[in-house]
């Protein structure tokens, strides 16, 4: 993922509430949201060049999601894939608190990224960039792109603006929160764009919170909507170079089911 708004314990209805935008380069293959074959317990999207994922859950509601961290060096060749992280979380059945534990001498073996990383109890960040490696979240609203946790890029800080309005409103739908992450509005002020070594012709393009190239952009958009009972909404609409819709899949699950 490049783009997340996030809200955890603090919406009326909902336990979480995750709006994200992936953006990848076109021409790399990736399978659109499904259920994972046994014995994987797991609702993702695929990778299908590296065999990973960039957000998941599982039957006990445990969820994850990971974005690259914007580095200019070219991934070490022998660095394993960052969207294995999510997988090895929700296969290893262990809480987010003792998965970071367990990742944490191998974390600087992957290129940089950021990981979030929820259960029915807890959420906690972690990045192989950042000091102190992971730590717990309290209850509240955050934004994530290809830099740590909460940076004020500007195209964060209206997705997040739009999605605090959002929780704001008793009777705001999953439309609006498609609707939100659809902007695809480049900042107009480049005194504000990040500095992270790319052209400005780059970081212009990357600047809307929804990309758009021939080359590189936004492939799909998700939102998981998780009550506090396990009630499960999880919907992905997919995307191609022009940006136009190629597909969209749903789940909407009680507590306790699985499809």
């Amino acid at each position: 993922m490049c783009l997340l708004v996030l809200a955890w314990q603090v919406h009326a209805r909902y336990r979480l509430v995750v709006a994200a935008n992936r953006d990848e380069f076109h021409a790399r293959p990736a399978a659109a949201l499904a259920r994972w074959a046994a014995p994987d317990e797991i609702l993702a999207g695929r990778d299908l060049q590296a065999g990973g994922t960039w957000l998941a859950l599982d039957r006990a509601r445990r969820f994850g999601v990971v974005t690259n961290f914007r580095e200019l060096q070219r991934p070490k060749p022998e660095a394993p894939s960052r969207g294995q992280l999510i997988p090895d979380y929700l296969r290893a059945q262990l809480s987010p608190e003792q998965y970071f534990a367990s990742l944490a001498a191998r974390a600087p073996d992957y290129s940089g990224f950021n990981l979030l990383l929820a259960d029915r109890d807890s959420l906690w960040y972690g990045s192989n960039r950042a000091s102190p490696f992971a730590r717990a979240l309290s209850p509240g609203v955050y934004g994530l792109s290809n830099e740590f946790l909460d940076t004020p890029w500007p195209k964060l800080t209206r997705v997040r603006r739009a999605f605090e309005a959002w929780l704001a409103a008793p009777a705001a739908g999953v439309a609006a929160l498609f609707a939100m992450l659809d902007d695809r509005q480049r900042s107009g002020e480049d005194a504000r764009l990040p500095n992270t070594g790319l052209s400005l012709e780059w970081e212009r393009i990357l600047s809307a919170p929804f990309v758009l190239n021939a080359d590189y952009g936004t492939r799909c958009s998700s939102v998981v909507l998780l009550s506090e009972s396990g009630q499960l909404f999880l919907a992905e609409r997919r995307f191609n170079s022009q940006g136009e819709t190629t597909g969209e899949t749903e789940f909407a699950l009680n507590r306790g089911v699985w499809p």
